[in-house]
């Protein structure tokens, strides 16, 4: 299903790009209870078909891209919001579209957050004003400051400390956004792999003599801050505490938490603490 609305009420309607996970769920929800006009632009092999059975929505190939932008015009889009995981394509996915496979081919050797930057500017060269997830949906954004009953000690403010100085290293080069550290050892750092199964590797590595190491997830930096926010939900609570680990630091105002109440709850039944933290003061700390 496809809208072709052209009125100037159109100028209201949003246009998802929706990836898998469940941050577009989220933004679907949000626009029905306020009433926003939606259209969604699933991607095949990526959108959950549950997704958008019952939103104007059209399906395109990733590789489709030029497709796409004629989509989101007819439908009278003017304000995009890109969310959801995304696999990169393999070229051969992209044969059957020219200039989406020129286009990706020179982003080939760019790390996530400069392939997006290159979206976004595309996307603006066309006319579309891209939003952040957080302009849509309120109260995603975490604040800074202890979110549940638990607490970190001494150690484990040592522990974010450096992961903190890790996690910069690595979002310096465009590699990730998080990594895990127990007594100031670094277990492991997210690259393309993702944090779930950063986390699943962390079951082997921990030593479980010694306290339980901390999930520190923080923006790169320089990162476009309309996609791609670090982001925890109740998945990254229940990996964290199979992983072994006592305890998760976000930045504040940088980091997204999915279902604040249902997560926080979730962490204080498995004692694990949760904490929006500022990464630049914790940096200056060190010095």
């Amino acid at each position: 299903m496809v809208l072709d609305l052209m009125s100037p009420s159109a100028k209201k309607i949003l246009g998802l790009v929706a990836g898998s996970g469940y941050l577009p769920s989220i933004v679907i929800k949000s626009c029905r209870v306020t009433g926003r006009l939606l259209f969604v632009l699933a991607l095949q092999g990526h959108t959950d078909p549950a997704l958008v059975r019952e939103v104007p929505h059209a399906w395109i190939r990733l590789g489709a891209m030029r497709s796409g932008l004629g989509l989101l015009r007819r439908a009278g889009v003017r304000e995009v919001v890109l969310t959801g995981a995304i696999r990169r394509p393999s070229l051969r996915e992209l044969q059957h579209d020219r200039s989406t496979m020129d286009f990706l081919a020179n982003i080939q050797a760019l790390g996530d957050g400069g392939a997006l930057k290159v979206v976004i500017n595309v996307l603006e060269a066309e006319g579309f004003r891209v939003v952040g997830v957080e302009d849509v949906v309120k109260d995603l954004v975490a604040p800074i400051g202890l979110y549940g009953e638990c607490t970190p000690d001494e150690q484990a403010w040592a522990d974010i400390r450096h992961g903190v100085k890790i996690a910069r290293a690595i979002g310096t080069l465009d590699i990730g956004q998080c990594a895990v550290v127990q007594q100031g050892r670094v277990l492991a750092v997210e690259a393309a792999e993702g944090t779930d199964a950063m986390l699943g590797r962390c079951r082997t590595l921990l030593a479980h003599q010694e306290p339980g190491g901390v999930l520190v997830k923080i923006c790169k930096p320089g990162q476009e801050r309309r996609v791609d926010l670090p982001t925890i939900g109740t998945t990254t609570i229940d990996n964290v505490a199979a992983a072994g680990l006592r305890g998760i630091a976000i930045e504040a105002g940088g980091a997204l938490i999915v279902n604040r109440h249902v997560v926080i709850k979730k962490a204080n039944n498995l004692c694990i603490f949760l904490i929006g933290i500022n990464p630049g003061a914790l940096e200056n700390s060190l010095l």
